[in-house]
């Protein structure tokens, strides 16, 4: 409450003391956008034949300054006006619009005698004369800088480029400007063929000569002497030339620029009230103010509430134990919302790495017990004198050893992936080598299971990617894929090109996996059937490896399979570059050096 208090009475005090300074401003913003509207609207005047598309004009300038803008012509007749149909107009013309007698381009907020330099009407360029001007204007201004001089590009309305000296630049290389820069086009000669002829018209008992030249706007030199568009003071035989060159400008550029009309400017209200400070005044400020204080309190109370209640209801969930997961309920979609939704998110997450945890140290100690058990058991009875140590128990323990020394490495993989501290060490491969390398490395296992194991690839398929690794990947597929493949079952590795990837697939004839469970395949420990898995051996890490690293490589790996169809893993992986290795010691030298 005191702050709002003091904020009335600030505001208060603050309008008072700027009330002043604040007409005096707006009557100085609505004065200049005021000359701004006719100045936009005198530049349509001189840029359309007439007033057909001004409506559009008239609208966005009433929206953007907040005025009422009319246009009529000089009969009353209704051009375009921002006003609903029917309302009156203003009881007079704000300013007539005439762009071959008023300049309002020139100097902003001014209205100059003469006509408006963006009625070019035929002295207008087209698109390749505006570009051979400017490229020639910007060489010649090139030159002159070059020399030690200065200057800079301008440009007309009618598009043609002019340079003008810096006053301080040595006049020397401006003497030499190329004339190209002042000479007039085919149309702009044509244009002022015209305007000559319209000015021999009224200048038949004139002896002096007519000649018309372009430099910084039209000039007429008549008798040798150059007389401005614009109307100066002049004695009364150039006034006489003079007039006759306005007329004759007036009269060729006539066609091109919209007639004249008059705009009415006024406010979009109706009525503009008149405040005072009377008794009825002043009780309604004390009035307004104890209102505002009021709504203020109600407001802040209310605000208060809504924004506690849901602070105290997290703060709350957040000091229960961990254990408990508690959720709070999402009421609203500002801040506070979307923080009890992000904490709730939170929290189910936190929920499920708890159970990944739990049930990761459940498999990790469920995997270790059986062959642990199996060694203590064989070293319990030979201990017993009951077996002897002979080569078949020593290669029963070492099987289970190397199971153990297996899933132990796997597990480190995966934690090194986890951490970021994996890394890779590519170079390039190629994936026909690839293949070959596990179909022989695998060759062995596939004959003694009675199974056909075969490779094919594409030639001059190149990965850039780690060969241990890569390999690692294909072999735990190809042990997967060999290990559910009943004999004379075939399992094929192929390696094809897709655009600019790398597809390699282990595909099988084996027991395939049902709908269900082919989400799970790349978990880690999952096994749709634990006892065919136990009989099998591995680890239950396989194929989450082999997932772990082809995203490593910047790939994706999938699974396909049906009951009884067998089983397809593919692999998609950046393609490398396709380079020709020859016996050549310097093309490998060279290759070793790009990729070290």
């Amino acid at each position: 409450m005191v702050i709002t208090a003091l904020s009335v009475g600030a505001t208060a005090w603050l309008a008072v003391e700027t009330a002043t300074r604040a007409a005096q401003e707006e009557r100085g913003q609505l004065l200049s956008d005021d000359a701004d509207v006719l100045r936009q609207l005198s530049g349509f005047a001189a840029t359309h034949a007439d007033w057909r598309d001004v409506y559009l004009t008239v609208r966005t300038l009433s929206r953007t300054k907040d005025r009422r803008i009319a246009l009529t012509t000089i009969t009353g007749r209704v051009i375009a006006d921002s006003a609903p149909r029917g309302t009156a107009l203003p009881d007079r013309a704000s300013a007539t619009i005439d762009p071959l007698r008023t300049d309002t381009y020139s100097e902003p907020g001014a209205q100059l005698a003469g006509a408006d330099p963006r009625a070019v009407g035929p002295y207008a360029l087209d698109r390749s004369d505006r570009g051979f001007l400017r490229t020639a204007a910007e060489r010649t201004l090139t030159c002159i800088r070059s020399q030690g001089s200065g200057g800079t590009l301008y440009r007309f309305p009618s598009g043609r480029t002019a340079l003008a000296a810096d006053q301080e630049s040595p006049r020397t290389p401006w003497e030499r400007v190329d004339g190209k820069l002042s000479t007039p086009t085919p149309s702009e000669a044509a244009a002022l063929e015209e305007l000559t002829d319209l000015m021999r018209t009224c200048l038949d008992d004139d002896p002096s000569p007519i000649k018309i030249e372009l430099a910084v706007g039209l000039k007429v030199i008549v008798d040798g002497k150059s007389i401005d568009r614009g109307g100066a003071r002049l004695p009364s035989s150039r006034k006489q030339r003079q007039d006759c060159i306005d007329d004759s400008y007036r009269t060729q550029l006539d066609p091109y620029v919209a007639p004249q009309a008059l705009l009415y400017l006024g406010s979009q209200g109706q009525h503009t009230s008149v405040f005072n400070f009377s008794l009825a005044n002043k009780a309604k400020i004390v009035g307004v103010t104890g209102a505002v204080l009021a709504l203020s309190l109600a407001l802040t109370l209310a605000g208060a509430i809504r924004l506690v209640r849901p602070l105290r209801t997290l703060t709350a969930a957040a000091l229960q134990p961990p254990q408990r997961h508690p959720r709070v309920p999402v009421t609203t979609k500002d801040e506070t919302g979307r923080l009890a939704a992000a904490f709730n998110e939170l929290t189910a997450r936190r929920e499920q790495l708890e159970a990944q945890r739990k049930a990761m140290v459940s498999d990790i100690a469920h995997e270790l017990r059986t062959p642990l058990t199996n060694i203590r058991g064989w070293l319990e009875a030979t201990r017993d004198g009951l077996l002897d140590p002979d080569p078949d128990f020593i290669g029963s323990l070492h099987d289970e050893a190397v199971l153990l020394q297996h899933l132990i490495d796997d597990l480190q993989d995966l934690v090194a992936v986890d951490a970021g501290t994996f890394r890779l060490h590519r170079k390039p491969v190629l994936a026909g080598d690839l293949v070959a390398q596990v179909v022989a490395a695998h060759r062995g296992t596939a004959d003694a299971c009675g199974v056909r194991l075969t490779g094919r690839s594409e030639p001059g398929l190149w990965l850039d990617a780690d060969p241990v690794r890569m390999r690692q990947v294909l072999g735990n597929l190809v042990s997967n894929a060999l290990q559910h493949t009943p004999a004379h079952g075939d399992v094929t590795v192929i390696a094809r090109p897709d655009g600019e990837e790398v597809v390699l697939i282990v595909w099988d004839t084996g027991d395939g996996i049902a709908s269900e469970d082919l989400p799970h395949v790349f978990e880690r420990f999952w096994r749709a059937e634990h006892s065919r898995s136990r009989r099998t051996g591995g680890s239950g890490l396989g194929l989450s490896i082999v997932r772990r690293f082809v995203e490593a490589h910047g790939g994706t790996a999938s699974a396909e399979s049906a009951p009884g169809t067998g089983s397809a893993f593919t692999l998609r992986l950046p393609a490398g570059l396709a380079l020709e290795l020859t016996s050549n010691a310097s093309s490998v030298v060279c290759l070793k050096s790009i990729y070290d």
